[in-house]
């Protein structure tokens, strides 16, 4: 089984920064896929960000392209979303994922992970 832990979360001003990590603990894949997904109240958990371990290749979201930033350590042990020009739609509950082999080429599925963290809150204020 994998375990996964958030931290990072906190509350911020508009146009300030944030950075999430997520430590794996537990069974190590060779081949997968970590994920970042978010849900604010009333609306739907969807896919931010997910990067490829085996090639780094990665995918983010219109929503955040070009001010977030995801991440994968070497030994593929904590990842990290490095969150920069917050805006307060961005305020959710952000969560970790991984999967057990290699990321789509389409945007993060939730339904494709199986091994979820328990969240982090990120609240950015206008």
């Amino acid at each position: 089984q994998v375990q996964l832990v958030e931290s990072g979360g906190g509350s911020v001003q508009a146009g300030g920064s944030l950075r999430l990590s997520c430590a794996r603990s537990g069974v190590s894949y060779w081949r997968a896929c970590w994920g970042w997904f978010r849900q604010a109240p009333g609306k739907d958990r969807e896919g931010v960000a997910q990067i490829n371990r085996l090639d780094g290749r990665t995918y983010y979201a219109d929503s955040v392209k070009g001010r977030f930033t995801i991440s994968l350590n070497t030994y593929a042990t904590i990842m990290y979303l490095e969150m920069n020009s917050l805006k307060p739609e961005d305020s959710a509950v952000y969560y970790c994922a991984v999967r057990s082999n290699d990321c789509s080429y389409a945007p993060p599925a939730e339904v494709d992970f199986g091994a979820w963290g328990q969240g982090t809150q990120v609240t950015v204020s206008s």
